[in-house]
């Protein structure tokens, strides 16, 4: 199986990075994936048409080219990011709105809308700071706005969401747990297809 990990985190040394660092071990060697950093390639996330970039053309888009040919060959994408003020860091949103693009992703059969990546599964894992009953009942998003309305929507199927919530309040113990967790699943993956 092919993996594309979708990484939005600006600093290098934070828990976020850990994350993806127990996700890269877990999957090894022997299995392929890639790794967009959204912030280390400097993504412009602002999507933007004109008389000459028409919305309607923005899956033939040159600039965002190379990352649909990424999420073509992949088999299953992996989102890693922090919440932040109750859903995805903009650059992420950005990337969304500019990759995932109607006639790429998506498309409409009368009014029902069809998407085009089925036969991809994910994988989503975030952190935020809030306590859990935040995420869990008093917020909307927390992740579930990629995983409900974005990734299902483009038929991509089965989604695998990982959360550690509250992780200004949590101890070192819990934090190592998760990335062991993380790393034992990425694993897991990996064995099951090699």
């Amino acid at each position: 199986m092919k993996h594309l990990i979708i990484y939005a985190y600006p600093h290098n040394q934070g828990y976020t990075s850990a994350i993806l660092e127990s996700v890269k071990e877990g999957l090894g060697k022997n299995e392929p994936f890639e790794v967009i950093d959204l912030y280390q390639e400097a993504f412009n996330p602002t999507l933007y048409f004109d008389k000459e970039h028409k919305r309607r053309e923005l899956q033939y888009d040159e600039e965002t080219k190379e990352y649909r040919e990424k999420i073509l060959w992949a088999n299953h994408l992996i989102f890693i990011f922090p919440i932040w003020w109750s859903g995805m860091p903009a650059i992420l949103k950005g990337f969304i709105d500019r990759v995932f693009t109607k006639g790429f992703a998506y498309g409409f059969e009368g009014m029902l809308m069809k998407g085009y990546l089925k036969n991809k599964s994910a994988w989503i894992i975030t952190s935020y700071d809030a306590p859990f009953f935040y995420g869990r009942f008093l917020q909307q998003d927390y992740g579930r706005v990629l995983k409900n309305q974005i990734l299902k929507s483009c038929g991509v199927s089965p989604i695998r969401q990982d959360v550690l919530p509250h992780i200004k309040g949590s101890t070192i113990q819990k934090r190592l747990k998760f990335l062991e967790q993380i790393k034992n699943t990425a694993t897991k993956m990996a064995e099951r297809n090699g």
